[in-house]
């Protein structure tokens, strides 16, 4: 994740640790030869800001002002290290492993959820892409019913990647499309199965019931399925973005979270609100809309990048 926050014709961030020492406006030579309380308010009011959550934001501040009791932080290097080295390991903690849990024997099936426009049909586009140069066997399945174009746009995407394809008409039911393409993917022994779904709204009580019968309907075609029930997240919307993660991990077990459109300028603290708030692991980061702008996540590759010079 090299480029975690930006795509390369993107105007360089600025990173949390750059903002962190606008904060402070000081000689930082003098300041960290002893870290002091006004170092430390700066910082925690700049991660609260930065959406990691208040709890989040005052444990690392414990725990650099911790390391510089024991003499462990006197330089800005070190400051900047005990910072980064919170943050990953407030993001191993819990189920952390971001590898996609795959089926022992027959398809995976991936279902994917999210409100909309928070990139769900794009991050399935390029995750099948990735999957298929891997020697993967990929279908996709358009249970975004809702509307036309969603499924339509899937379908390119399917045709970029070189993969299969199911869908319905628009207005059928989302539930019958899965059944379908689940159906579909055992019949032609492929090897994944991703699942997309409208971009409900999550404060709708109909749209979460819609969802947890699609889940009860690939589980009724496939017994084990799906593997994983993945998350897509719009990282640029803070505290939003927890509020969803809740109310859609109460309708369907989530077993992973993709963030999307993510900047670590700004909001870049609610990778780590939302694995602690929902116990998941971040499994990917998108980086941008072409087929390749897609990363695994890695917790120390995110963490030193959030607090790099």
């Amino acid at each position: 994740m090299s480029r975690l926050f930006r795509s390369k014709d993107d105007v360089p961030k600025r990173s949390l640790w750059q903002r962190f020492k606008d904060v402070v406006r000081t000689d930082l030579g003098v300041l960290f030869k002893g870290v002091d309380e006004g170092s430390l308010e700066a910082l925690e009011t700049l991660l609260i800001e930065s959406d990691f959550g208040v709890p989040t934001s005052l444990a690392l501040v414990a725990e650099v002002e911790r390391r510089h009791k024991r003499g462990e932080v006197k330089t800005e290097a070190q400051f900047r290290e005990a910072l980064a080295e919170g943050v990953e390991s407030a993001l191993r903690a819990g189920n952390a492993d971001p590898a996609l849990h795959m089926a022992a024997s027959g398809p995976t099936v991936l279902l994917v959820i999210g409100v909309n426009g928070a990139g769900k049909t794009t991050f399935i586009g390029k995750l099948s892409a990735q999957l298929q140069r891997e020697g993967k066997r990929v279908l996709l399945g358009a249970a975004d019913t809702f509307r036309a174009g969603a499924i339509d746009q899937l379908r390119v995407w399917a045709e970029r990647a070189k993969v299969d394809f199911v869908g319905g008409a628009a207005g059928s039911d989302p539930a019958s499309v899965a059944f379908d393409a689940v159906d579909a993917g055992i019949t032609r022994g492929v090897d994944v199965i991703i699942v997309d779904t409208a971009g409900r709204l999550h404060t709708s009580d109909d749209l979460m019931t819609e969802l947890r019968k699609i889940h009860r309907v690939i589980k009724k075609r496939l017994p084990d399925a799906p593997h994983e029930v993945l998350l897509v997240l719009d990282g640029t919307i803070g505290q939003n973005a927890l509020s969803q993660a809740r109310t859609f991990s109460a309708a369907v077990p989530v077993t992973g979270v993709v963030v999307t459109k993510l900047d670590g300028t700004a909001k870049g603290g609610i990778v780590v609100a939302v694995h602690e708030a929902l116990n998941v692991p971040i499994k990917f980061v998108g980086l941008g809309e072409q087929v390749g702008d897609l990363a695994p996540f890695d917790a120390g590759d995110y963490a030193r990048e959030l607090v790099e010079a």
